[in-house]
């Protein structure tokens, strides 16, 4: 490179060459035009152009100054007409020593501060490593900008792009174009991009694809993810898919160190291993222990082929059965929730709680309930409701103190009343059919009652009707056991065993205080009628 130069002098016809010891003097420049000192050379030469301005070439460590911003390289030819700097070999521009700038060749504009860098282009700030083969840079305002692909390196992240600018003093990187970033925790694309290379800080722009390193996939137009601290913030209706669970919601919130994420606004997710949707305007999730809180309005729907069931409250909550304390992972025949255990392969499934506080309310077509809180295992499908429970099945009413509620396949099987049961069946209006007993056990077939079971110190209050269907008395009875029989969802038949005392009254002369047992309360105005008023709660 240096005897090319040297030739290309003879050939101009410079004078003299000789040992630069000390700076060039300078040609007092124009007002509009700014020229920048030539401090250091090997070798130097010039070349009139007309009466003011010349052309200058330097040879061997070569070194100019514009304020705080220093120039090396090999060898430069410096027009001050054009008031131009062009450089050649080993280019290094030192920015008030803050950021570096390297390459190959440079032509440099003095007057408006903008340096273009080609071959082997890189660009530091001691945080971050841009390199690409073409560059324009700005030393007034710092920036660093290539549209023929370039990429970023910053510790083990590492950010690509057809064009990108970096702004030294903020540290920032503006990516455009086929944006990637990978890391060892994210890979990440992206049509834009913006990173700082201090904080590293990666913010979403546009529609972004986020994959982790174990699998999981997000979908954001919005939000930060911090390389350092593992934070992330997603907006307008983020996406995070896991396998076989889907979160999203109108903002994310996640903390990979912790596991933890949010999901506000309108948030919904999806299980379809358990066949599981939770609809709510907060849902709070730890990946690590598998739980969840939902809360502002939550709404919890259990799939199944025909008969979804729907389940609200002020709070929803999962969790995995094994982290209950003092919980047993086998089958107590002592206790009833351990009662019956149901065979899965699914054994994570198995392994689910769900629990409910405050206003539950339940919903299927052929069942409805509501009462004060809720506990469900998925290791024995039993819904267990307590405080104040009330379950409908058609026009039949079951209420007690505490409410067991089998399910096998995600359809009603049998029921369990503890104390205080009573069973409450329109006959007709103004008219109930009552069974009351210490404990009620009842069965269903195809989703709906077919049987049940009173138990202990039972009372009747039972209507009978003739083969036209017309009610011809009402039968006021005791017994130890009393059976009922129910076809096409209608109390059809009731026997009663052991101790039986009653009195059939004719239908017009039945005592009014003989017509409601103890306790009594009809309560349709507490039962959910449609799935929809669950929705917003």
């Amino acid at each position: 490179m240096r005897a090319l130069i040297l030739c290309w002098l003879v050939l101009c016809g410079v004078a003299s060459i000789t040992q630069a010891q000390t700076p060039l003097p300078v040609t007092p420049a124009t007002d509009t035009t700014r020229i920048v000192n030539i401090r250091n050379a090997d070798r130097y030469g010039s070349k009139k152009l007309d009466s003011i301005y010349e052309l200058r070439t330097v040879v061997g460590h070569v070194l100019f100054q514009d304020g705080k911003t220093l120039l090396y390289a090999d060898s430069a030819v410096q027009n001050t007409k054009l008031n131009t700097i062009e450089a050649f070999g080993n280019v290094h521009i030192n920015d008030a020593d803050s950021v570096h700038t390297r390459s190959q060749y440079l032509i440099y504009y003095p007057d408006k501060k903008l340096a273009i860098l080609k071959k082997n282009v890189s660009m530091t700030d001691g945080k971050g490593l841009l390199t690409t083969n073409e560059l324009t840079y700005n030393t007034a305002l710092k920036t660093g900008t290539y549209v023929n692909g370039g990429k970023v390196v910053n510790g083990k992240t590492v950010l690509t792009s057809k064009e990108a600018t970096y702004y030294a003093e903020l540290k920032d990187v503006y990516f455009k174009r086929d944006v990637k970033l990978k890391d060892p925790a994210y890979d990440l694309s992206a049509d834009s991009l913006l990173y700082n290379t201090d904080s590293k800080l990666a913010t979403f722009i546009t529609k972004t694809n986020i994959r982790d390193s174990s699998g999981t996939r997000i979908v954001t137009s919005e939000g930060y993810y911090n390389l350092d601290t593992r934070k992330a913030f997603f907006g307008k209706r983020a996406t995070i898919t896991d396998k076989a669970l889907s979160i999203t919601g109108d903002n994310i919130a996640i903390d990979d160190s912790s596991g933890l994420f949010q999901a506000t606004g309108n948030a919904v997710m999806i299980d379809t291993s358990q066949g599981l949707s939770v609809i709510a305007n907060d849902i709070k999730a730890n990946r690590t222990k598998n739980t969840f809180v939902a809360t502002q309005h939550p709404l919890m729907i259990i799939k199944q082929d025909k008969d979804s069931i729907y389940v609200t409250a002020d709070t929803l909550f999962a969790g995995r059965l094994n982290d209950l304390p003092g919980y047993q992972d086998t089958a107590s025949k002592d206790t009833i929730r351990s009662r019956r255990i149901v065979s899965s392969s699914d054994s994570a499934n198995r392994n689910r709680y769900f629990q409910a506080w405050n206003h539950v309310r339940i919903f299927s077509d052929s069942l409805q309930a509501v009462s004060d809180s809720m506990f469900y295992s998925g290791r024995d499908s039993i819904f267990q409701l307590f405080n104040n429970p009330i379950v409908w099945a058609s026009s039949n009413q079951v209420t007690g103190d505490t409410i067991y509620l089998y399910t096998k396949n995600k359809q009603a099987e049998r029921m369990y009343v503890f104390e205080n049961g009573m069973l409450v069946n329109r006959s007709a209006d103004s008219l109930y059919n009552q069974i009351k007993a210490n404990t009620l056990n009842g069965y269903f077939k195809n989703g709906e009652v077919d049987y049940m079971r009173a138990k202990g110190s039972a009372e009747s209050v039972y209507y009978a009707r003739d083969e036209g269907n017309a009610i011809i008395g009402m039968n006021s009875a005791t017994a130890d056991i009393i059976d009922m029989f129910f076809l096409d969802k209608e109390l059809h038949q009731v026997v009663f065993r052991n101790e039986v005392a009653g009195t059939l009254y004719p239908f017009r002369q039945v005592p009014d205080d003989k017509k409601l047992l103890r306790n009594f309360k009809w309560q349709e105005n507490l039962r959910p009628k449609t799935k929809y008023e669950l929705f917003g709660n």
